[in-house]
């Protein structure tokens, strides 16, 4: 029987988080378990692994759905430009493999990378070390969860509200104190940057890092900044002056009184 509910785990590195979100309909996501996660200097994949277990210990999840949002900050997400006349996979992956060495000085060997392949323009690729995903596999295959997704919480969320971005808007996810900002061009996500967030940032903050980020991209400022997540109520006023940004929540008072790591799991659910 199809279940009316799926399940959704936030990672981090430090803390884990177990939601039931409903499939259909607006009832509200139900924390039922989180775990912090002790740091490990050496094998930190296996502290997490202990964390998980004991989490899906807590009750029998047996055949239910399952989706995991990783924390940016376990990932990697990075735009390759195919090369000329590429016909094969083989050629995207290389040009792929090339540039992730060229932005993070790493081998991407030890990640397992996915993408939208496309030879005629520029497409993202995404990685998580493969370490991780073993733990997620194995987590699943031992309390038989069916895994419909293992994405990093930036593309989580863009396939969640991507489709209610309006015209000359700019999307942002905020996480943790970061801002990841997707620079948009006639509604194609062009570029990502993430961005730290000092204490006490503003509005005409944000404004001036999307003016300054739209000069390095070579692209027109927005007139609007969307915003998902948890978002510090001083980011998200409405523009008042002429030189500063507007800006509109995606998902208002969605998670609200959550843990960090559930708000991650929240991003898993339907929309």
């Amino acid at each position: 029987m199809l279940k009316k509910h799926t399940l959704c785990i936030g990672i981090e590195a430090n803390a884990i988080s177990l939601l039931r979100v409903p499939r259909w309909g607006k009832a509200t996501p139900q924390v039922l378990a989180e775990h912090s996660v002790p740091p490990a200097a050496a094998a930190p994949f296996d502290t997490l692994a202990a964390a998980l277990r004991a989490l899906l210990q807590e009750q029998d999840y047996s055949a239910w759905p399952v989706s995991f949002v990783l924390a940016d900050e376990l990932t990697r997400l990075w735009q390759v430009t195919p090369p000329q006349q590429a016909t094969r996979l083989a050629d995207l992956e290389a040009a792929a493999a090339l540039r992730f060495h060229a932005l993070f000085g790493e081998s991407p060997a030890a990640w397992d990378v996915s993408a939208d392949w496309n030879p005629d323009q520029p497409f993202f690729a995404a990685a998580m070390p493969r370490v991780l995903k073993a733990v997620l596999e194995q987590a699943a295959l031992e309390h038989d969860l069916a895994i419909v997704g293992i994405q990093p919480h930036f593309i989580s969320v863009w396939n969640r509200w991507h489709k209610a971005l309006k015209a000359n808007a700019w999307f942002g996810v905020m996480h943790g104190g970061v801002l990841a900002l997707g620079a948009i061009e006639e509604r194609r996500l062009r570029a990502v940057r993430t961005l730290p967030v000092p204490h006490g940032a503003d509005h005409y903050w944000l404004t001036q890092m999307v003016l300054r980020e739209a000069l390095l991209f070579d692209l027109k400022a927005p007139q609007l900044i969307q915003l998902a997540g948890a978002v510090p109520a001083a980011l998200s006023r409405p523009a008042t002056q002429n030189d500063h940004i507007a800006t509109a929540l995606l998902g208002a008072g969605q998670g609200e009184g959550m843990s960090s790591a559930a708000l991650l799991a929240c991003a898993g659910g339907a929309a």
